[in-house]
């Protein structure tokens, strides 16, 4: 829009991290910090939560059960993304 000359649609400007409630900013940095589980044939697998009291008391989370919420969609989000992937390159390997 902006080299358009035109004014940007407020509805259509996509959220910034910062515009996330503070709980679900922290999540996303506990999300990227864990470790990832990976196998050879199927890639993401999920993640590994092992260190995940020690980042909930740094972070100081307090309402714990919204944080896991959010995790496990975060990383549900991230498997069924890996899991396309596969699928995708799977059918092309296929059509060779």
């Amino acid at each position: 829009m902006e080299q358009l000359g035109e004014p940007p649609i407020e509805e259509e400007i996509p959220p910034t991290f910062e515009d996330f409630p503070e709980i679900a900013q922290d999540a996303i940095l506990i999300f990227n910090a864990l470790g990832n589980r990976i196998i050879a044939e199927g890639g993401f697998i999920g993640k590994d939560y092992t260190n995940l009291p020690l980042l909930m008391e740094h972070f100081k989370i307090i309402d714990k059960e919204v944080l896991l919420d959010i995790l496990v969609w975060l990383e549900s989000q991230t498997i069924e993304k890996n899991d396309a992937r596969l699928k995708k390159e799977y059918d092309k390997m296929k059509r060779k």
